[in-house]
């Protein structure tokens, strides 16, 4: 493989102009024309899935196919019942006509992400190219193109190519297309080139920050000048400076500002930096970036502090994707899902493994999210000459595009990195350690103000900041019981100690009133993953991945890491559902199904766990609303836990008081917030009441269908229908016995088939968005679109046991 050119422009404030497609042209006017512009191109563009190299043979192709960017053409591949997804080329076009070309102006193209290879041609021309997937990129086209009507043409490629990381051996779809949003940039000859802000001093009382400014004169002006202005949260303006231009990079710092307003999780204030460029006296050239006063430390073999106050890191992961789009997400879509992750509570997150979208990092700025932001060299091992070169790369261009950010404290350099080599010999420790300290040392000089990190790479622990080794307490290996073991152990051995990943895959829906922990088959004081899993039992392969499960992992992890004082933090592993090639035997095939919520944002009950430790508003979640159905001897209460942050507690039970407590993190489970429940048969009504330390009341409510006799075998499914507000239609399949009782221990898999009228909501990989899906206590649901015929829509649902029922739905 050539390693293709690529031009890098590295700062996140650079403002980008757009042309759309066909009869829009934008005119840029030789006097009045804005000094940078802006403008989103992501409409309009036509797709050609054809992996032709040939731009002509492209060209001529007439099966091209009108969209939006961003996409990928994996969207639902990835996530279909077929073995692989489509890893190959495909081209895309736009024509940009611009009315007029300002002669004193440059002009670009930015891709904020375009996987994994890229080349751009413009009116026939080869503009620049990129390698790397996951990282932003600009390339001028001035010189390419026209006044008037201008094709663009993009051709980029996901096949395999061991020379390019991620590896394809890692738990994720390396999803292929144009990703993320396009821009078209405008600016002036003589512009700022990039803003590189850092605060060399901080602390409550004062602080100073430093902004080194490069400049571009293409020009040669004699008479540039450079004014920078510092202003604060509240928008006064706090410091300002003037300076002629003499070098291409200009040093500005500001001292002694008095009493910051600094940035935490709690309180994430921003400042502004602007920097304005001028020619004789006149502005050409503006940029604005954010700047956050913090400082943070990492004490040896103890906690993480910021800005001098121990916090007790909560952190969850994040893998770009979403149900039906892949990681073409929107960026409403990359704000909901950061969102649901701060109201949870969480202060920190780990961008698993690669960079992610740029607005991303804008809402951790925002939020107060502290950031792991790391390098996509993840499994495989260690390359050669262009391996290494292709790695080094990318690197700098994520530390590069992200420096700004106060969000970030952590540049990852990989994860499991010499785990299953792509390369003959790529395990080598010795190879690895060196190549490992190169990066560690780029990371160092290009950015001395943050840390760097790895993950369960032991033979080089030593080489950088921070270290994860691996801890999967009561999933891959052992029992959850054995997590302060663990910690005690790590917390010994590395002198930065970060406790990343941990967890294991809940089935929304599936509940047990006696999970499977796996007592007297496993090795209970393990907690190490493994690289190959059939060497072991353990739970994720004999346990029975129900919600009940899982949260008593969650509360058993957080009741040791929220009541240990010496403990820096966990990060647990992953906020949401995620699809991956290497599970196509999952619960809903090809799903990670470790997510906190569903792939398409949805709580489960796992959700409610961390938000009772974490969160500050209000809250009460009885355990759980996805158990509504149950089945248990006449007169044996049974344990209900309410999983709330409020101080006290009441629960009742048909109207009755069962008692008010109090919450006391000592206590396990839920905090002490539990009761012993006795069932009647038939409906109950559960409401549990909380009054938080404010004086605040809030109140969640459940009805449980209870029954004394146990069901029989499953002789059936029986199919039903109900109508959405979206005008869609859920279709549930219920394995029933001789005595039409719902067998709530049925947990093979279903196949759902709309044969007319309609059609499934498939490829989604969600609880209701997969046509083959393992019952969860004997349920099985999927959602239908009706067709628009007016037609009713037939259903049918089957397995090898069942061999099929049918359902009519008339439509009304």
């Amino acid at each position: 493989m050539q390693k293709l050119h690529h031009n890098f422009t590295s700062f996140s404030a650079i403002a980008f102009l757009i042309a759309f497609q066909f009869c829009f042209f934008i005119g840029f006017a030789q006097k009045n024309s804005a000094m940078r512009t802006k403008t989103n191109i992501n409409e309009n563009w036509l797709y050609l899935e054809n992996h032709t190299s040939s731009l002509n043979e492209a060209k001529n192709a007439t099966n091209w196919t009108p969209l939006n960017l961003p996409h990928t053409w994996n969207a639902e591949d990835a996530t279909d019942l077929n073995p692989g997804y489509r890893r190959d080329a495909s081209w895309y076009q736009k024509k940009l006509n611009i009315a007029q070309i300002d002669k004193n102006k440059r002009y670009f193209l930015y891709f904020e992400g375009s996987n994994v290879t890229t080349k751009l041609y413009v009116n026939g021309k080869e503009a620049g190219g990129h390698i790397g997937g996951y990282i932003g990129f600009t390339i001028d086209i001035t010189d390419f193109i026209n006044e008037g009507n201008n094709d663009i043409f993009v051709r980029v490629d996901n096949s395999y190519d061991i020379e390019i990381i991620p590896s394809q051996k890692s738990d994720f779809f390396i999803y292929g297309g144009i990703t993320r949003d396009v821009w078209l940039l405008s600016q002036y000859k003589n512009r700022i080139d990039n803003l590189k802000i850092t605060t060399p001093e901080v602390s409550a009382k004062k602080a100073s920050v430093q902004i080194l400014a490069s400049t571009i004169n293409a020009e040669n002006a004699k008479n540039l000048s450079l004014t920078v202005v510092l202003k604060n949260p509240k928008g006064k303006k706090v410091a300002s400076k003037t300076l002629l231009i003499s070098d291409k990079t200009s040093n500005i710092t500001f001292e002694n500002i008095k009493n910051p307003e600094l940035w935490d999780t709690d309180n994430p204030n921003l400042y502004s930096v602007t920097a304005t460029l001028s020619e004789n006296k006149q502005i050409i050239d503006s940029v604005n970036e954010k700047v956050g006063f913090r400082w943070f430390e990492f004490k040896d073999h103890g906690p993480f502090f910021l800005n001098g106050k121990r916090l007790l890191i909560r952190g969850t992961h994040r893998h770009e994707e979403q149900a039906g789009v892949g990681a073409a997400m929107t960026n409403e879509q990359h704000w909901a899902d950061m969102k649901s992750i701060k109201n949870m509570g969480a202060n920190f997150v780990r961008l698993a493994h690669y960079p992610q979208d740029p607005e991303i990092y804008k809402a951790c700025d925002e939020l107060g999210l502290l950031v792991w932001d790391e390098l996509p060299w993840c499994r495989g091992g260690i390359g050669g000459e262009l391996w290494q070169t292709n790695t080094k790369n990318m690197l700098a261009e994520i530390i590069n595009q992200n420096y700004n950010h106060p969000s970030i404290i952590i540049w990852s350099l990989g994860n499991e990195m010499n785990w299953l080599p792509d390369f003959p010999d790529g395990d080598n420790t010795e190879k690895t350690n060196a190549f490992l300290t190169e990066l560690n040392d780029i990371a160092h000089k290009m950015d001395p103000t943050r840390k760097t990190a790895i993950r369960k790479y032991y033979e080089g622990s030593q080489i950088v900041d921070v270290f994860s080794p691996s801890i999967w307490s009561g999933w891959y290996s052992g029992s959850y019981k054995s997590y302060q073991k663990a910690i005690d152990v790590y917390k010994k051995e590395y002198k930065h100690f970060i406790h990343a990943e941990y967890g294991g895959d809940s089935h929304v829906g599936r509940h047990s009133e006696n999970p499977v922990t796996g007592e007297n088959i496993i090795k209970a004081e393990g907690w190490e993953e493994a690289i190959v899993q059939t060497k072991v039992a353990n739970i994720a392969q004999i346990g029975d991945w129900s919600e009940n499960y899982i949260v008593d992992l969650f509360d058993w992890h957080l009741h040791i890491s929220e009541n240990d004082p010496a403990f820096v933090g966990n990060v647990q592993w992953a906020f949401k559902d995620f699809a991956t090639p290497l599970r196509p035997e999952d619960d809903i095939p090809y799903m990670n199904q470790k997510g906190l919520v569903d792939r398409n944002g949805n709580p489960k009950d796992a959700y409610y766990v961390f938000k009772s430790y974490w969160a500050k508003e209000p809250f009460t979640y009885i355990e759980s609303h996805t158990w509504t159905e149950r089945q248990g001897p006449e007169n044996t209460p049974r344990i209900l836990s309410v999983f709330s942050n409020c101080e006290r507690v009441t629960l009742y039970h048909d109207g009755k008081s069962l008692g008010e407590k109090q919450r006391n993190l000592s206590l396990y489970p839920a905090n002490g917030l539990t009761w012993d429940v006795n069932f009647k048969k038939g409906e109950n009504i559960l409401i549990a009441v909380g009054k938080s330390i404010a004086g605040k009341t809030v109140s969640d409510t459940l009805k449980v269908n209870y029954r004394f006799n146990k069901n029989d075998t499953a002789t059936s499914l029986q199919l039903s229908s109900e109508k959405l507000k979206n005008g869609n239609y859920l279709v549930t399949a219920i394995a029933i016995d001789n005595n039409n009782l719902r067998c709530l221990d049925y947990e093979e898999s279903v196949y759902f088939q709309c044969l007319k009228g309609g059609k499934t909501m498939k490829n989604q990989g969600t609880p209701t968005g997969s046509e083959s899906i393992r019952m969860a206590n004997g349920k099985a649901s999927i959602e239908v679109v009706p067709d628009g015929s007016g037609l009713p829509i037939e259903m049918t649902a089957l397995n090898q046991s069942f061999k099929g029922e049918y359902l009519k739905i008339m439509l009304k």
